[in-house]
């Protein structure tokens, strides 16, 4: 087994933020009656498939129709309607692509940065939507997605997503700019794996990823935001660029905020591909319009994090 170095200031520095951000998240879910149960868990049926060693769950059949227009109008008609239909008041607003990419601050050598909010122009107000795990594949959301044109970064565990990587590969097509990114095979904890099985759980999600949609992913995210040296040593030994994790987490009806009381310019947004059972009734789409409608309501547009990062 390998041993992991000691971090370097740089590295405990960032590895305390994002405890405490974890910590922040979870403390404001503990009293909220709306939230997910937790939010970072992949749900009890999902997560017993991948305790029990089962590569995924039987999951729906991949949705192959093409969303249609509404009745009574020709195509482009409908698209410019379809945010009323999805239950929104005005159209989405869309950050134009940046003319660089974000400026970090350098990883320590053999490491990848981690970043959790991404420094934007002054005066931009944008967001970046990022979905993680993939245990739910409702086939209307793929609809949602095509109707919206919205780019999503999911981050997907192969042990819940694998079931059906199709309704994923539709979302990337739909969903202009939308990207798949790595989110370990199983979903541990990994700031209690030693390097080896770290670099295991995520070097093994990259070859998956790479073979079924012929693209390895750039970014990462570790499951429950944990992670430590030993994590951002194996990330950047499986040729991956940046550890992503976030500031704002959508619970069933409303934002649970790291701090503050309202949305930051350059917040990353950190949704799950969630079902009924996980939602107390709610469909993933409605989840999703309650977000937007947030997004909207504090003035917000909608950025591909991939242009950023």
């Amino acid at each position: 087994m390998i041993k992991a170095r000691r971090p370097g200031a740089g590295t405990a520095k960032a590895g305390a933020l994002a405890l405490t951000l974890v910590l922040a998240l979870s403390g404001a879910l503990a009293g909220c009656a709306n939230s997910v149960d937790p939010i970072e868990r992949l749900g009890r049926k999902a997560t017993a498939g991948v305790q029990d060693g089962r590569n995924g769950r039987p999951g729906r059949p991949a949705a192959t129709a093409t969303p249609t227009p509404s009745p009574g109008g020709s195509a482009g008609a409908a698209a410019s309607t379809a945010y009323r239909r999805w239950g929104l008041a005005r159209p989405l607003r869309f950050a134009p692509r940046p003319a660089r990419k974000a400026q970090l601050p350098p990883a320590e050598p053999g490491r990848i940065p981690v970043v959790d909010r991404i420094p934007v122009p002054a005066g931009q107000k944008t967001v970046f939507l990022t979905y993680d795990d993939g245990a739910e594949k409702d086939p209307a959301f793929l609809r949602m997605v095509a109707d919206l044109k919205l780019p999503i970064s999911m981050f997907l565990t192969d042990g819940v997503a694998s079931s059906d990587y199709g309704h994923f590969a539709e979302i990337k097509k739909l969903g202009p700019g939308s990207e798949i990114n790595n989110h370990t095979l199983t979903h541990p904890n990994l700031r209690t794996l030693p390097y080896e099985r770290q670099r295991a759980e995520i070097c093994g999600q990259q070859e998956r990823l790479e073979k079924r949609f012929g693209t390895a992913p750039r970014l990462f995210r570790p499951p429950y935001g944990n992670y430590n040296d030993a994590t951002l040593r194996a990330a950047a030994d499986c040729g991956l660029e940046k550890l992503v994790l976030w500031r704002v987490s959508m619970q069933i009806h409303d934002f649970q905020y790291a701090e503050g009381d309202a949305l930051r310019p350059g917040d990353i947004v950190l949704a799950h591909f969630r079902g009924p059972s996980e939602l107390k009734g709610s469909t993933i789409t409605q989840m999703t319009a309650r977000m937007l409608r947030r997004i909207q309501d504090q003035g917000y547009a909608i950025g591909r994090l991939e242009d950023y990062l």
